[in-house]
């Protein structure tokens, strides 16, 4: 299996690579984005496109690869909605406009987020963009699924590159552990998240937007 991933630089992007890397169905990872990870891997390929509002110019780069997991998402902290939208949607849909084209019927994994609003109307501003996202991608013709994890857990020495996130996990490092137990289902990690993508681009799931439960329901035992 040839895999893309988008936003391998991120704390969930990072979780994601590495479950790909290890899992030997995969014969070839790459990724995508403006920074290089630093990763090495004899299967890994790194893409690096200084412009991610536009990916023609490396669409011919893109092609025969099974599947996408879009990792690649900002803190809506401080920013308008327009420019949150920019890099949100518009990054996102992008890639897998290109992607569309170039692999019709890939499976797109979109890491969205609990609480997202489909209808697109809500009050939240970072959830009515995120649910334009998800929108947009199920109607292209791909097979596409939005994964919308709670609290996520980066495990394997994952960091966030966010200041406040680094210092809210370091904060709450120690209970972490029990939220799991006591709410399993608003609870995941970088690594559950990782196998799930990989699972569902092996043998699919029932539906096309995923919770937390759904994810770590998809995870191999």
């Amino acid at each position: 299996m040839r895999v893309l991933v988008f936003g391998a630089t991120g704390m969930v992007g990072q979780g994601v690579l590495r479950e790909c890397l290890r899992d030997p169905d995969v014969d070839l990872a790459a990724t995508v984005g403006r920074t290089p990870t630093g990763a090495q891997d004899a299967k890994l390929e790194e893409i690096v496109h200084a412009d991610l509002s536009n990916d023609t110019a490396i669409a011919d780069r893109l092609a025969g690869f099974d599947a996408c997991f879009f990792c690649l998402g900002v803190s809506s902290a401080g920013m308008s909605e327009a420019a949150y939208e920019r890099i949100t949607y518009g990054f996102t849909l992008a890639a897998a406009q290109t992607l569309s084209r170039v692999n019709p019927g890939m499976t797109f994994i979109y890491v969205s987020g609990a609480g997202t609003d489909s209808s697109e109307q809500g009050r939240t501003m970072w959830s009515r963009v995120k649910g334009r996202t998800e929108n947009a991608l199920l109607r292209l013709p791909l097979s596409a699924y939005m994964f919308r994890p709670g609290l996520i857990v980066p495990l394997d020495g994952i960091r966030s590159k966010t200041p406040a996130y680094r210092i809210l996990y370091t904060l709450m490092g120690p209970f972490l552990p029990l939220l799991r137990r006591a709410f399993p289902n608003a609870v995941v990690t970088t690594r559950e998240i990782g196998q799930a993508m990989l699972a569902l681009a092996k043998h699919g799931y029932a539906t096309r937007i995923l919770e937390v439960r759904d994810i770590r329901a998809v995870v191999p035992v």
